[in-house]
């Protein structure tokens, strides 16, 4: 978020000024402020109900703040990637893998563009990667869920962002493919990608993790995550989501 960051000299990507979200008028996100720096590696955690995925909404535009501002830099608009929630996503069209995972490339070519001879040779470039070769041609709504991660992660590969944010990547699925898409995180940080990541599992968090911002509809911490996931952080965190009254109204930025 700034200081004792281990990215401390790299320039923001995402900024959050007195940022609140929420759904009508009732808010789901309360004052944050901070920063995500380029190149970066933030896992974002809390109970439930915290508002980690209402934040990743508020990125992609998908939220418009009730209160306060996204600020986003320049070089970084329009290359956002987003893995959604698996529930999010409908796996009742009848659309087979290969087709999914070519949707990565619609940033570039539009959703009419051709797919040329070097765009088949990513697409499958991109299934070989999460180890679904041999499933092109198959439903996606015939998929386990751990295989329509890998699909949707392929399709992640071939959006090529500067910025890759991800809700519950790892959630509901066999640890082999949790392995293979952490390997794949793993390697977007080394290409000095910026991620921001929606998590549960504190010791993957603790692991792999370098920020952490912790959330329980307002911010208890964000920085080094040894110092944020500390037992005093975690346990404000519950009793925070615990008294939170759900009849709230959206608190407003006072007058200057």
């Amino acid at each position: 978020m700034g200081d004792g960051l281990t990215m401390a000299a790299a320039s923001p990507v995402i900024a959050f000024d007195d940022l609140t979200l929420g759904y009508g008028r009732r808010p789901a996100v309360h004052h944050l402020n901070g920063a995500v720096l380029r190149g970066s590696l933030t896992a974002v955690v809390g109970p439930n109900g915290a508002g980690k995925s209402t934040l990743l909404k508020g990125v992609v535009g998908a939220l418009k703040p009730l209160a306060g501002a996204i600020r986003i830099d320049r070089d970084a608009r329009g290359r956002i990637a987003w893995l959604p929630q698996a529930a999010d996503v409908d796996r009742t069209f009848p659309m087979p893998v290969y087709d999914l995972v070519a949707m990565g490339l619609w940033s570039r070519s539009g959703l009419f563009g051709g797919v040329g001879r070097a765009d088949r040779a990513r697409i499958d470039e991109a299934v070989a990667a999460v180890g679904l070769t041999g499933f092109e041609a198959r439903p996606i709504g015939t998929l386990s869920g751990g295989q329509m991660q890998r699909a949707l992660f392929a399709r992640l590969l071939l959006q090529d962002a500067g910025v890759i944010l991800l809700d519950e990547p790892f959630t509901a699925i066999d640890e082999k493919t949790a392995a293979d898409l952490l390997a794949l995180v793993r390697r977007w940080h080394a290409e000095e990608r910026t991620i921001l990541a929606v998590l549960h599992d504190l010791d993957l968090v603790r692991r792999v993790f370098p920020e952490t911002l912790l959330i329980a509809r307002e911010p208890v911490g964000w920085g080094p995550t040894g110092e944020v996931l500390c037992a005093g952080n975690l346990l404000k965190a519950r009793r925070m989501i615990e008294a939170y009254d759900r009849d709230a109204h959206a608190c407003e930025r006072p007058a200057a």
